[in-house]
Formats: C-alpha cells, sequence, structure tokens
C-alpha cells in the first residue's frame, strides 16, 4: 500500500474528484450513443447520493441544460407505482413478516415451535429477499425449486434438519413473493440509457439489470482509488475516552471551518455516546444511521404498560409503569411506591386492601389488566392496545414526540391502520401478542428529523463513498468492530452462500477493504480506537496495525485542551442537627449516632433513607424475618393450644412456616436454599425450646411494641420476645442468625451493644433479665445472655440523654464510622469519606 504521509496539499477528498469523473462519464455516453438526457437513468446505490449527483452534474453540465434522472431502484420503482405486496409475500417488514413466518411455519408441523423459529426464519428470509427480487417475476418460482434441490444436499443428518427446514421454507417464501423492483422488469422501459452505478458492494440486482436491459445498461464504478494519506492516528484508553476524543476531534475540525464533518457510526453505542456529547455543545447533526426503535423512550412507555398488564408482574414492574402513566396522579404513585417498598410486596397480585394506598391504585389498574387477558385477533389487540394507551394518558405523548409516531406506525396503531391486519390467522394470548410488538419493535429503526443545515453527518463506513464531507472522524477501528474480514451473518454456510449468490467472508473482506481505502484518501481524517473494554485489552483493527507496522507513526495529540484547575480538597462534613430536633428514637437510629455521628444526620434526621429493593433475591435478612414471623405465630398457636409431645410441636411449627411465608410473599421457589436447612433449624430450635422450659421459663409475648417517654424523646422498639422465669421475673430475648461468633462478640464489651440494652430500657423493670437467642441453619440453637442488664440499661439511659442534648444544642456531628460502619453505610456517597485528603 502506497501511503503519502504528509497530506496537507490537498483541500478536498475524493468525493468530488469521482463525481467529476462519474458525470464526464454520463455526459460522453450520453453524446456517444446521441441519447437525451431526460430519456437517461443514472441508478444509485443508496438515496443519499441523489442530492449529490445532481449538484455534481449542475456544476459539470456546462451547456448541457437537462439533467438525467438520478435514481435509486426503490424511487425508480416507486415512480411507476402500482405495486401491492400479496398475503404472504415478505415486505422486510418486521411486523408483517413474523405473522407471515408463524403461519409458515405452523402449515409445517412446527406451530409448537414458531415462537422461537420465527424471528430466525424472518432473517434467514431477509438475507435472501435481494437475491429473489434481482430474479426476474417469471423464472422466480423455477430458480427457487432449483436451490432449494441443491440447498438440501449435505443436510440430512438429524443435527441439521432443524436449519434445512428453515432453509427452505425461506426460500419457498421468497421465491414466491412480489418485490417492488418486479416493475422495471415487466413495465416497458422508459429508459433509452441506464447508468449502474455501483458501490463498494456489488448488488445482484444491478447485475440483474445489466441481463435484462442488454446494451442499454451500462456500469460505471464510482469509487476510483486515489492516493491514501496516513491519518491522524488516537489510541485511546477505554470507550468513555475514545467517546471524548471524537467528540473533540469533530470539534476541531468545526473550529477550523470544516462544515460537514463525517462521523463513521462503526460501533453503536460509542456513536450513542458521542452524539450526546455533540449535542451539549449545540452541533446541529443529521443522523442517517438512527438506532433502533425498540430502545426510544416511546417504545419503553409502550412496552411498560404491556408488562404491567402481565397476571405476574412485579411490583417494580407496575410501578415503574405507573410513573409513565399521566392518569395516574404523581403523588398518589409516590405514597403507593413507598407503602409498597415498606411492606416489600413484590409480586403485584399480592396487593391487598390493607395497603390503603396501593388498593386504590390496584383497583383502578384492574380493570385495565382485566380487559387485556383474554385471547384475540391481532386487528382487535391493536385496537384495545389504542384504547389502553388513551385510557392510561399515554396516547397523547406518544402523538406528539417523533419516536413516538415511529413507534404508532410500525405497529399500527393510528386509527383504523389495524384492518391492515384483519385477516391475520389465529387468536393471540397477551404473552404472544407482547412478544409480536417486542419483535417489531426491535427490527425498527428511528431516525431524527434532520437539521436544515448540518454540521455533522453520522453515516456507516460503506456510504462515505460518493460523499463530500470537509473532514472524517472514524471512531471504533477497534479489532471487535472495524474486523479485516468481516463475520457473514445468516445461518448459511459457506458452501451455500457461494450456491445461493450471497457474499462470502472473502467478497465481505474486499469490500470493507475497499471502504477503508476510500477513507484514506480523505486528507482530514481521524482514525480512533480504544485499547480496552470491559476490563480487557483490545487490540486496533487489523487496518489500522497495517498502518503502524508500516510507517510507526507518532500518535496524534489528545485534541481535547487540558484546563488548569486549582485544587479544592474534600473537607470533612461537620453539620448540626439543631434544626431538626428528634421526637423519637429507636434502637438502631441510636445505633447510628453511636457509630458515626454523621449518618445519624443524614439518616435519621435528614431521613435519607435508600428505597427499599423489591426485585432482588432472597438473602439472610429476608430469612430472619420469616423467623421472626414464624416464631410468633407458632408460640401464640402453642399459648393458647398447649402441645408437649414433640411431633404435635413439629407439625404446629410447619404450619407457622407455611402461614409465614404467605404472610411474607415468598414464593416456593425463591425460597427453596432456605427450605432446605429449615428441618435443622426447626428441630435445633425446638430442642433448644424443651431445655428453656424445662428451667421454668414461660412465654408471655412476641414482637411487642413498646414506647417509653424519656425526657423530651420518646424511646420506640419492638422486642423479639418476652418469657417470664421461674422466679416470676421478666426475660427480654431478641432472635439472631447471625454466626455464633458475631452474636458473642456481643456480649463482650457490653457498652457498645446498644440492642439488649436498648429493648430493657423500654420496660420500667428493674430485675429482668436479657439474652440473644441464636438460630443457626448448621448449629444449634443457643442462648447468650447478657449480664448486669438493668446496670447497662440505665448506663444506656442516662447517655441517650447526654448525646440527644449535645446535638439539640448544635454539636457538630462528623463522620467518624470505621470498619464495617462504613461498609455498606447508605451514607457514604454523601460524606465524601473515599476523597478527603
Amino acid at each position: 500500500m502506497s501511503v503519502i504521509v504528509h497530506a496537507g496539499v490537498l483541500a478536498t477528498g475524493p468525493g468530488e474528484f469521482c463525481w467529476q469523473q462519474a458525470t464526464a462519464r454520463v455526459a460522453a455516453l450520453l453524446r456517444e450513443r446521441d441519447v437525451h438526457p431526460a430519456r437517461a437513468v443514472v441508478l444509485l446505490p443508496y438515496a443519499q447520493l441523489m442530492q449529490q449527483a445532481k449538484a455534481a452534474w449542475a456544476a459539470a453540465a456546462g451547456d448541457i441544460h437537462f439533467v438525467p434522472r438520478f435514481e435509486t431502484t426503490m424511487n425508480w420503482a416507486a415512480s411507476l407505482g402500482g405495486w401491492e405486496p400479496g398475503a404472504g409475500d415478505i415486505r422486510l417488514d418486521a411486523a408483517c413478516d413474523v405473522l407471515t413466518a408463524a403461519s409458515l411455519l405452523a402449515r409445517t408441523g412446527l406451530a409448537a415451535q414458531q415462537d422461537l423459529l420465527a424471528p430466525r426464519l424472518v432473517e434467514a428470509a431477509s438475507s435472501l429477499a435481494r437475491l429473489a427480487a434481482a430474479v426476474p417475476p417469471a423464472q422466480r418460482l423455477a430458480w427457487g425449486a432449483r436451490m432449494g434441490a441443491l440447498l438440501g444436499a449435505g443436510l440430512e443428518s438429524p443435527v441439521l434438519q432443524l436449519e434445512s427446514v428453515l432453509g427452505q421454507i425461506a426460500l419457498a417464501w421468497v421465491a414466491s413473493s412480489a418485490y417492488p423492483s418486479d416493475a422495471l422488469f415487466l413495465e416497458p422501459a422508459d429508459a433509452d440509457l441506464l447508468v449502474l452505478v455501483e458501490g463498494f458492494q456489488t448488488e445482484a440486482l444491478t447485475a440483474a439489470f445489466q441481463v435484462h436491459f442488454g446494451e442499454r445498461a451500462v456500469t460505471l464504478n464510482l469509487n476510483l482509488p486515489g492516493a491514501p494519506l496516513l491519518p491522524a492516528l488516537h489510541a485511546a484508553q477505554d470507550t468513555e475516552d475514545e467517546a471524548g476524543r471524537a467528540a473533540a476531534c469533530v470539534l476541531a475540525h468545526l473550529a477550523q471551518g470544516r462544515s460537514p464533518v463525517a462521523l463513521i457510526a462503526q460501533d453503536r453505542e460509542l456513536t450513542r455516546r458521542i452524539r450526546a456529547m455533540l449535542g451539549e455543545r449545540g452541533v446541529a447533526l443529521r443522523d442517517e444511521t438512527g438506532w433502533k426503535l425498540s430502545t426510544t423512550r416511546a417504545a419503553a412507555t409502550l412496552m411498560g404498560l404491556l408488562r404491567a398488564l402481565s397476571w405476574n408482574a412485579s411490583t417494580d414492574t407496575v410501578v415503574d409503569w405507573l410513573k409513565n402513566a399521566p392518569a395516574f396522579d404523581a403523588a398518589t404513585v409516590a405514597a403507593c411506591e413507598k407503602e409498597l417498598r415498606q411492606a416489600g410486596v413484590r409480586e403485584w397480585r399480592a396487593v391487598g386492601d390493607a395497603l390503603l394506598a396501593s388498593s386504590a391504585i390496584a383497583a383502578r389498574l384492574q380493570a385495565l389488566r382485566d380487559a387485556l387477558q383474554r385471547s384475540r385477533p391481532l386487528a382487535a389487540w391493536l385496537r384495545d392496545l389504542r384504547s389502553a394507551l388513551q385510557t392510561s394518558g399515554q396516547w397523547d405523548g406518544l402523538v406528539r414526540d417523533v419516536a413516538g409516531q415511529a413507534v404508532l406506525d410500525a405497529l399500527r396503531l393510528q386509527e383504523g391502520a389495524e384492518l391492515e391486519f384483519t385477516d391475520a390467522d389465529g387468536r393471540m394470548g397477551l404473552a404472544d401478542f407482547s412478544n409480536w410488538v417486542n419483535q417489531a419493535l426491535e427490527a425498527g429503526d428511528f431516525k431524527p428529523p434532520h437539521p436544515p443545515e448540518a454540521q455533522v453527518i453520522l453515516l456507516p463506513l460503506s456510504q462515505l463513498l460518493g460523499r463530500t464531507p470537509q473532514a472524517v472522524v472514524l471512531p471504533g477501528c477497534d479489532e471487535l468492530h472495524l474486523p479485516v474480514s468481516p463475520e457473514p451473518s445468516g445461518l448459511w454456510t459457506p458452501a451455500q452462500r457461494e450456491l445461493l449468490g450471497l457474499p462470502s467472508r472473502e467478497t465481505l473482506a474486499a469490500d470493507q477493504r475497499a471502504a477503508w481505502q476510500h477513507a484514506l484518501c480523505f486528507p482530514h481524517l481521524d482514525v480512533l480506537w480504544r485499547e480496552s473494554e470491559g476490563g480487557e485489552r483490545l487490540m486496533p483493527s487489523g487496518f489500522v496495525q497495517e498502518l503502524l507496522l508500516q510507517f510507526s507513526p507518532e500518535l496524534a495529540r489528545d485534541p481535547r485542551e487540558p484546563r488548569l484547575l486549582a485544587a479544592q480538597p474534600t473537607p470533612h462534613p461537620m453539620p448540626t442537627g439543631e434544626a431538626l430536633p428528634v421526637q423519637r428514637l429507636s434502637a438502631s437510629a441510636y445505633e447510628d449516632l453511636r457509630r458515626c455521628p454523621y449518618r445519624f444526620f443524614a439518616l435519621r434526621q435528614l431521613r435519607l433513607q435508600e428505597a427499599d429493593e423489591l426485585d432482588t433475591e432472597l438473602g439472610k435478612r429476608d430469612f430472619g424475618n420469616w423467623l421472626h414471623t414464624l416464631l410468633k405465630i407458632f408460640h401464640e398457636a402453642l399459648q393458647q393450644a398447649p402441645a408437649p409431645d414433640l411431633p404435635a410441636r413439629m407439625a404446629l411449627m410447619d404450619t407457622a412456616a407455611a402461614q409465614a411465608a404467605r404472610e411474607l410473599a415468598l414464593s416456593d421457589s425463591e425460597f427453596l436454599p432456605f427450605a432446605a436447612s429449615w428441618p435443622r433449624v426447626r428441630e435445633a430450635y425446638l430442642d433448644w425450646l424443651a431445655g428453656h422450659e424445662a428451667e421454668g421459663a414461660v412465654f408471655e409475648a412476641a414482637e411487642v411494641a413498646k414506647e417509653l417517654p424519656l425526657g423530651s424523646l420518646t424511646l420506640i422498639g419492638k422486642i423479639d420476645r418476652i418469657d417470664k422465669l421461674a422466679d416470676g421475673s421478666t426475660l427480654v430475648m431478641d432472635y439472631k442468625t447471625e454466626n455464633r461468633t458475631t452474636t458473642a462478640e456481643r456480649l463482650k464489651q457490653p457498652q457498645e451493644d446498644t440492642q439488649l440494652a436498648f429493648y430493657a430500657g423500654l420496660l420500667e423493670d428493674d430485675t429482668l433479665a436479657a439474652a440473644y437467642v441464636n438460630l443457626g441453619e448448621k448449629e444449634a440453637t443457643k442462648t447468650y445472655a447478657q449480664p448486669d442488664i438493668v446496670a447497662l440499661r440505665d448506663e444506656l439511659l442516662d447517655s441517650i440523654l447526654t448525646d440527644m442534648a449535645r446535638v439539640a444544642r448544635g454539636t457538630p456531628l462528623p463522620a467518624l464510622g470505621e470498619g464495617k460502619a462504613c461498609d455498606y453505610c447508605a451514607a457514604r456517597g454523601l460524606c465524601r469519606k473515599d476523597f478527603w485528603s
């Protein structure tokens, strides 16, 4: 490869030269064949070149005042009119094609697998549609039969049976379909000269037109090789660094008056990040690539409605949709969410009348859900979905949004558009309909409206041919996103691709190299790649490696201008809480104050509590809550109907366990890991209980809520269990499911342990005792008594009065937490401990 290192002498890219040569060739053909320009058609490889071609012709035509017709295949066929797709034709529209694919699979005995196979069949058929469209309509069925017979050879193995069947169905489907371009084979051509302009890839339809139009057709290659230049090479650290560098490159070109800039979309996610950065700077950008319709906010809100309607929808799913449904008051939804998170209701169907804020919303939502549960035809689904969107207040937002309009059009949700599916086979349930909607949105593309004067044009590398940007920025030039030998798409083997006429890996590699070589002909070209992704090492593309090995160039400097910032050390927070008086104090709140005053200030006084997650796996906390609930149920039942024998107690305890699981809405599948250890826990606890009762202890109450006035404060808490001992004294107990060592450590420094002493303070009794009861999953249940609990209680109450008085006086509340107190602290991001100097 010959590369001119110093490119500054060239002012323009290869586009202008290509069009000069192309227009000169077309003009020469018109003269040689004595064809009037109005009787000539120049067929371009893609629509974005039409304005470029007309402008080039106007600049080079000289005294020729007439203009040839610059068309694409679709435009030319549409101008002839009259094409209507047949009932079973492939349309390259997922909303229709998925239904046709499902029908074809059902007719071939694969109805049970159609949900899985329909998208694969559509993909296979879409890859063949261009080939079938290039076959004249009169010969298409024979072509399909001939290809089908050859395609099955070598695929007789049962392992390959499914792939073989899909391939045969796809081939039969495209061979029996009509296409818009059929009109160009059937109608008398209104062109005396057809110039077929080729891009990097040779299209099958171009070759077919050459045969069909005979001597009237001439092929013209727009890609005229020029001298490649050495671009500016940028190696970024990671994705974010690459996006920042690429955006800076674009802004640097614009600052130097180079507009428009071509931004090449090699990596969809990276490109969206660059686009966002440029949007923040107010850069006018024309996006010719777009993004999946399913990733737009409009599509997400519509899918949110369908997910919320499912009978087994999670609470998070429904609440997320409610926040995007204007028909539901935002304050009411916020109160509902708070209530559901506090109650730990993970499944929406578990919402009951006891949840006042949630039950009102649930009643309104249930009417909407009931109307959309039964099976119905697709056209009826679309009418009812439109009605549901209007009821929920989402319809107007979709109509006002450009992406929303695209969603409504793709799904045929506009009034009367559903009639297109009146003849669709069968009935759909909600799950099938949701799957159809999702597939239609996944296959659709959304392209935002183009600004009148674009400063940046976002386009794929293959469509840089024939364009005349003043500069090109090419990010994503790593081994993954710009491979030297691209992987062919689809389910076809190399032998099948050769048989069908699909591009081989070698052809794709040649096309990729041609596009890369063309890009190198632009004098202002920035090539960027990243050296790591997700913590893994990433190599530059093989094309970039060729440049690095051949010329060992210096990498370009970072185009981002550094800014000098004065160091601003993060100060230690020293808030005061006198303006936020504390009136009610729990054991856990006071524990926060003792561990870290700032934590108490943030979580208790400012009440910046984390929202409880609902869709999470069950953990030790859930196991502990379940144990607390079942032990309360068990002991209250045992108190009402004493059962001294062990089998009766085991049965009673199992009943209590099942009831507790129902009250906490714990499903059997989620609870399975804990259910496996339950027999050991149950037997160990009953064994401990027998010994405990043998000492004269008698159960009195469980989960007892208590309050105690203390100066201007009210101490509050819920005691796990209260027993009466043989001597008539009270025993306060707290259940623990933690490791035994942790429980034992609590007793070694009694002045540092808050919980038992605090609970003892809720009872005005100077003869009471206190203990932890450790219920292990693998070890025997054991009591850990706290000696001198009355003295510890009195010390703690004095400490509470002293500490809360200091808070009320405005004593600073610094972040003093250490070790475990900080590891999982919800206020760690507020105190900024990790950034202290």
